[in-house]
This record gives structure tokens, C-alpha cells and sequence, in this order.
């Protein structure tokens, strides 16, 4: 194809101005430049945290302290069987 060629397409367009546009505002970052966690970012974690806590014992239903005291007793016992379970293991395995 040459510069004279018929089939060669010829486009036709016009320079447009670009318009100026607002800023964007960029929130405040989590971290500083530093690595250092905002205030901001650290209590929303902590109150992230603690009410995840308060909705996980509800589901759970251990909102009294007579829930409490019976999973403390619960995992007391599991406690003594795990090392009732560990001394019998350990009396078998020296009479081998």
C-alpha cells in the first residue's frame, strides 16, 4: 500500500479538550507510610473483635454464669480424661 492508494481508509477526527475533574478523595489510609497501624484502625478492630465474642457466646448460649461454670467443669474433665488416657499410654508402653 502507498500513500496514494483508493483503498487506503482515511479517518476523520477531532482533538477534544479534556475537562478538568474534581479530585478524588481518597480516605485515610489503615497503616502509616512506616507500617504503624492508625487509631482509627485499631479500635475498629478491637470493637470488630469484642463483638464477634459477644455473638459467638450468644449463639452459643453461654450468657449466664451457671453456662460458664459448666463448661469450666466440661473442660476440667476432659483435662483428667486426656491425662488418665496419657498415663495409661505411658504404663503400657514401659511394660513393653
Amino acid at each position: 500500500m502507498t500513500e496514494n492508494d483508493p483503498d487506503k481508509e482515511i479517518l476523520d477526527a477531532e482533538i477534544v479538550e479534556e475537562s478538568p475533574t474534581a479530585p478524588v478523595e481518597v480516605p485515610e489510609p489503615d497503616y502509616s507510610e512506616g507500617g504503624v497501624p492508625s487509631f482509627d484502625h485499631v479500635r475498629d478492630r478491637i470493637e470488630q473483635r469484642y463483638t464477634t465474642s459477644l455473638g459467638s457466646t450468644e449463639l452459643a448460649g453461654l450468657g449466664g454464669k451457671e453456662d460458664v461454670a459448666s463448661l469450666d467443669k466440661k473442660i476440667a474433665d476432659r483435662d483428667k480424661a486426656a491425662k488418665d488416657k496419657l498415663a495409661e499410654i505411658r504404663r503400657a508402653m514401659r511394660e513393653q
